[in-house]
């Protein structure tokens, strides 16, 4: 599917700042089943810009203002092009010791999300008595959903893994952080997805739709071809399904701190931020949340 992105962002402060630096995380990756045929960044103020890959392999654009302003804009433009990815692998339990599978799933097996207390998520514990491990993320993939509300407001970008069972609302950063908490917990490598899910009206049929950033997670399964390499499969807790061509990926890591879209630090008084994502595509698809 070829889709068009266009994100704004817009900073207006109560007086002027100076000394406004910034990391964006926001060019759609290349991967097997993604490609970014153009990508465009203007800020507003005009000022240079430099670009590195990060630890996770994600790019990240990287500017600084030092003179006095009133108002920041940054404005990213896309063209990507995505397919469906291959029916994905359905491993044995003990395929997950390995030596090959438990290397390349490295740091994604680790703990590094702010737990809840002891004993918070032992409803979940009967997860791990799942066929295999992908069912067992697939189950996990409605559980999550039924178990708590999705509401925007409920939680916000500090929010915990503990903040969700209390409140028992949030949003897709709530639901693949205690998702990946559990996943890790079985045995199963999993990582935080930042991107894009074009998710079109409940009345269908607009081809452009206005959407949020999203979140979603990978779990790291051993190919069920002889000697192949293990596969990242993408699953969305929040919408109850496997990752499709309507999921355009930016990057990954360990949990939301590691992928953050914009993050920065200025010098200067409040601001007001607005953001505004717009994806445009050719057929139209589902309602999803994002």
């Amino acid at each position: 599917m070829h889709f068009s992105i266009h994100y704004t962002t817009e900073y207006h402060y109560t007086s002027p700042v100076s000394d406004n630096l910034n990391a964006l995380r926001v060019r759609p990756a290349t991967t097997a089943h993604q490609r970014c045929d153009e990508f465009h960044v203007r800020i507003d103020p005009e000022t240079r810009l430099g670009r590195h890959a990060d630890y996770f392999g994600t790019e990240v654009i990287e500017f600084g203002i030092s003179k006095p302003h009133d108002a920041l804009t940054i404005d990213v433009r896309a063209r990507v092009v995505t397919s469906d990815p291959a029916h994905p692998p359905d491993p044995a339990w003990e395929d997950l010791r390995s030596p090959a599978y438990l290397e390349a799933a490295g740091e994604y097996l680790l703990a590094s999300i702010a737990e809840p207390p002891a004993r918070a998520l032992d409803e979940f514990n009967h997860l791990a008595v799942e066929p295999s491990p992908l069912r067992s993320a697939l189950h996990l993939c409605e559980l999550i959903p039924e178990r708590f509300a999705y509401r925007r407001g409920a939680t916000y970008v500090g929010s915990t893994v503990a903040d969700l069972l209390d409140i028992g609302a949030g949003v897709c950063q709530d639901f693949v952080h205690l998702a990946l908490i559990l996943l890790r917990r079985a045995g199963i490598a999993a990582r935080y997805v930042s991107g894009y899910l074009f998710a079109s009206p409940s009345d269908g049929g607009d081809d452009s739709v206005e959407v949020d950033t999203h979140a979603w997670l990978e779990i790291l399964l051993p190919s069920s071809a002889a000697r192949g390499e293990p596969a990242w499969i993408g699953l969305d807790p929040t919408n109850r399904v496997a990752a499709s061509e309507r999921y355009v990926k930016i990057g990954h890591g360990r949990h939301y701190d590691d992928v953050p879209p914009i993050k920065g630090v200025y010098r200067g008084g409040p601001s007001q931020l607005n953001a505004r994502v717009v994806m445009t595509r050719l057929d139209p698809t589902t309602t999803a949340r994002a």
